[in-house]
């Protein structure tokens, strides 16, 4: 659920990307037209304008389906019939996530590798149990009885004294078991079946621990990547910003060319699109980082921690 919502917050912010960049390019193309229209500029850029103008619907049109299919996905995860979903991820958006995780001694062992455990060590008991099955078992046995009725040696009952016990007994025995001598060779193969299972659950074991801590470190540099590319995008953005804003500028004044003015729109359209999904990658990463720790504790806090309700 939380993945598929990330996903929806992502594909919102390319649509609103993508709107403001249809946008743009639709003053630049009125202002081509209208240049060319008075014979100041080639006809040539004002068929480039529109055709860059109409490239930047299509990207938007695909951004809005991706978002509706997004939303699709998030009220498929939630388990809701009957929609729409809408998401309010503002505050996800502008929130800072800490910069800080839970220390590895804190956490407790990925349930993966709980669960690998506990088969490894029933594996282990089933062996030995098996190991201890042709040896000799010495059994002690007990039993303590007693009777009362209240009968005296006359033949006189005597009121309620047959409700305590008058006569009381015991007995102790010691029985010696010995293994089945016919039973050798199947309790060879069942020892052998035993030892191989043991040697499986423990490949498995280390397998599931391979895998949970590659996921883990795989996780942490994601984590590391993409706060470092949150902190760079904005000066990306605001790059991006005066160029288009120098190009366009030399455009109206016959000093650039419609090409220029649609490259830097291009590179302005990609830094905003950069920029907006920057913290969104963050909280996806600490989403998986979470999974790769096997509780999302740690993401919920930091959720908390950020003010995100």
């Amino acid at each position: 659920v939380a993945l598929a919502f990330l996903n929806a917050v992502a594909a919102q912010q390319a649509v609103t990307a993508g709107e403001a960049d249809v946008l743009r390019r639709q003053t630049i193309a009125q202002t081509a037209r209208t240049l060319a229209d008075n014979q100041l500029r080639p006809g040539a850029e004002a068929s480039r304008a529109d055709a860059e103008r109409a490239a930047a619907l299509t990207r938007a049109i695909q951004a809005r389906q991706a978002l509706a299919i997004a939303r699709a996905t998030l009220t498929q995860v939630l388990g809701l019939v009957d929609g729409p979903v809408v998401v309010n991820a503002s505050a996800l958006v502008e929130a800072a996530p800490p910069g800080t995780a839970a220390p590895a001694q804190e956490r407790s062992p990925h349930p993966l590798i709980q669960s690998g455990q506990a088969a490894v060590d029933l594996a282990r008991a089933r062996e030995s149990v098996l190991a201890a099955t042709d040896r000799p078992r010495v059994l002690l046995q007990s039993s303590l009885f007693a009777r009362g009725s209240g009968a005296t040696p006359d033949a006189i009952f005597g009121g309620t004294d047959g409700l305590g016990f008058d006569r009381a007994n015991w007995a102790a025995g010691v029985q010696v078991v010995f293994p089945n001598l016919f039973d050798f060779a199947s309790l060879r193969a069942r020892r052998a079946s035993a030892g191989a299972l043991t040697r499986a659950e423990g490949a498995r074991y280390d397998e599931t621990l391979l895998k949970v801590t590659s996921e883990g470190r795989a996780a942490e540099a994601m984590v590391a990547a993409t706060r470092e590319i949150a902190e760079n995008t904005p000066v990306q953005l605001a790059a991006a910003q005066q160029s288009e804003m120098q190009a366009r500028a030399r455009f109206e004044a016959g000093l650039a060319s419609i090409v220029e003015v649609a490259d830097t729109q291009n590179l302005l359209v990609q830094a905003e699109y950069l920029n907006a999904v920057a913290r969104v990658d963050i909280w996806r990463a600490l989403l998986s980082q979470a999974v790769a720790r096997g509780t999302l504790a740690t993401f919920i806090d930091a959720l908390r921690a950020s003010g995100v309700q």
